[in-house]
């Protein structure tokens, strides 16, 4: 397995996990409409934000066990389409369960080449002759 395949493997799960997280962080800032005090908007910022304490959390723990994080990652996407079936129109559920999905198959496929990844690639060592 090359080098770069093998990078490939174990970061994109990683980072497009931080970067859905900041993405679903954009969906909190509808709290600060100014009609609010500010220690409401303070709080309903912070419960906007449980589900990316609960993503953050999960991805501590999948960053050491990809399976773990396979599993949780796509049930985490069943159960937003169970949650929220019948209440938005239907790019919703791709935008929010689909890079769910996506992360899950990633980690899933990273544990399963788990060896091949964390190995180094064999490199001819040259020796003074």
């Amino acid at each position: 397995m090359g080098n770069g395949l093998r990078l490939t493997l174990f970061w994109s799960p990683r980072i497009l996990t931080i970067l859905f997280i900041l993405f679903l962080g954009l969906f909190a800032l509808d709290v600060f409409d100014g009609e609010h005090s500010f220690w409401e908007t303070i709080l309903g910022f912070l419960i906007h934000l449980i589900p990316n304490f609960v993503l953050v959390i999960f991805l501590l723990i999948a960053w050491r066990w990809e399976w773990v994080g396979g599993v949780v990652y796509l049930a985490a996407g069943i159960f937003y389409l169970v949650v929220a079936w019948g209440k938005f129109h239907i790019s919703v559920y791709f935008f929010i369960s689909g890079p769910l999905f996506l992360v899950a198959a990633l980690f899933l496929v990273g544990w399963f080449f788990r060896d091949r990844i964390r190995t180094k690639p064999n490199v001819a060592i040259k020796g003074n002759m």
